[in-house]
């Protein structure tokens, strides 16, 4: 029986893309509990910020007109404690930065321009109108966006959501993903291993990577290579999840179970990536659940599920998927590509001695975990290309962001 042919990763990507449902479901979350959350609608500023003029240095305040080199002091503003009263033509007020600007001034001279003797102030330069105040509404105008709905919230959002008097934030609920590993030979860290047998590290890796997203994990363990409990729990899962995510048992191999109980169960939308590591990946449905069926190799789990399962979990979060940042950079050794299959390995960049290198980090083989200990990124080698010379430029798509 021929076997279908594989799919592109971009190709890959649009499907399971065009397959993740919107999530519907909301909350309104306290500010301080919002942080890393998706913004389930447009988060408006109530306020300007700044909510009135400010000065944005310290110094004295006054009213501008040409030719002013005297200023006669009659008062201050500091921040927290404005001043009040009356600033006649001639007089000056002295403001600290931040302090809210008497209505009948304009401008600020700072205190380095000034010589105070008594109450009397020269000035030794005089600004321009306007100059080192911050206007009403010059950061946002009430009713401005701070964040706009699909937008994950980070730290600078909630200091801006906060300076704006919102303490709450309304946001998507954290959709259930489910995460398990299929195989008689895995066995849980902790336990005496059995000759033959290897500890599973897949479902750990990847209820971490997940961890940093804003999902509510569900860890269903290890499975054996036995077809109804496969059956059961994948059946159960997708009656309580939106996505499930299984390691191993989607191969061409007697045991490869996981892929048959989809398609018994489901639908199979694809099987088979044009990917290297990552070959064997299943995607399709059981029920409202998607399921991704990742391949066994440990490295071909992770750089799966970076490149297709993140961008995934994302679109059920709310959020617009990532286009991950990719940077230009010179290989410093060799490297052998046989074409027809994009690929991906693991590499350490570096812009020592100002240019831009990267190195693969050792043996690429799928199952060589520690690859990724010195590695920082990975390295696209794109399908068409044959053996990449010393000097070559590839492009590399560094951790931080990908993998965070």
């Amino acid at each position: 029986m021929s076997l279908p042919a594989p799919l592109d990763l971009d190709a890959a990507r649009q499907r399971i893309l065009a397959g993740m449902p919107a999530p519907s479901a909301v909350e309104r979350v306290p500010l301080d509990q919002a942080l890393g959350r998706v913004a389930a609608e447009d988060c408006l500023a109530r306020i300007d910020l700044p909510p009135f003029n400010a000065s944005a240095m310290d110094g004295y305040a006054f009213r501008w007109r040409p030719g002013l080199t005297r200023l006669q002091l009659v008062g201050a503003s500091l921040a927290g404690h404005p001043f009040t009263g009356r600033v006649a033509d001639g007089g000056a007020v002295r403001i600290t930065t931040g302090a809210a600007l008497p209505d009948d001034c304009d401008t600020v001279v700072v205190q380095e321009d000034c010589a105070q003797s008594g109450a009397a102030l020269a000035l030794s330069s005089l600004p321009s109108r306007g100059g080192n105040v911050r206007l009403r509404g010059h950061d946002l105008r009430q009713g401005g966006i701070i964040a706009a709905r699909g937008r994950r919230l980070n730290a600078f959002d909630i200091g801006t959501l906060a300076a704006a008097g919102i303490d709450a934030a309304t946001v998507f609920a954290r959709p259930r993903i489910a995460v398990l590993s299929s195989g008689d030979e895995l066995q849980s860290p902790g336990t005496p291993l059995v000759h033959g047998n290897i500890y599973d590290s897949n479902r750990h890796a990847v209820a971490g990577l997940l961890s940093q997203l804003p999902v509510a994990v569900r860890n269903l363990g290890v499975l054996a290579d036995d077809a109804n409990a496969i059956a059961d729990a994948l059946t159960a899962a997708s009656d309580e999840c939106s996505l499930i995510l299984t390691s191993g048992g989607v191969s061409v191999g007697d045991a490869d179970l996981v892929k048959s109980t989809l398609q018994r169960l489901g639908e199979l939308d694809f099987w088979r990536l044009n990917l290297k590591p990552g070959k064997p990946l299943a995607f399709g449905r059981i029920g409202q659940a998607r399921l991704m069926g990742l391949p066994g190799n440990p490295v071909s789990t992770i750089v799966t599920y970076l490149l297709l399962a993140k961008p995934a979990a994302q679109a059920l979060c709310g959020m617009a998927p990532e286009q991950p940042l990719t940077l230009r950079c010179r290989l410093t050794q060799a490297v052998r590509h046989k074409p027809g299959r994009e690929e991906y390995l693991r590499g350490a960049a570096t812009t020592a001695q100002g240019a831009a290198q990267v190195t693969p980090t050792g043996d690429q083989s799928s199952n060589r975990m520690s690859t990724f200990a010195a590695a920082n990124c990975l390295v696209r080698i794109p399908k068409n290309d044959g053996d990449l010379p010393i000097g070559a430029w590839v492009e590399v798509l560094p951790f931080t962001g990908l993998a965070s």
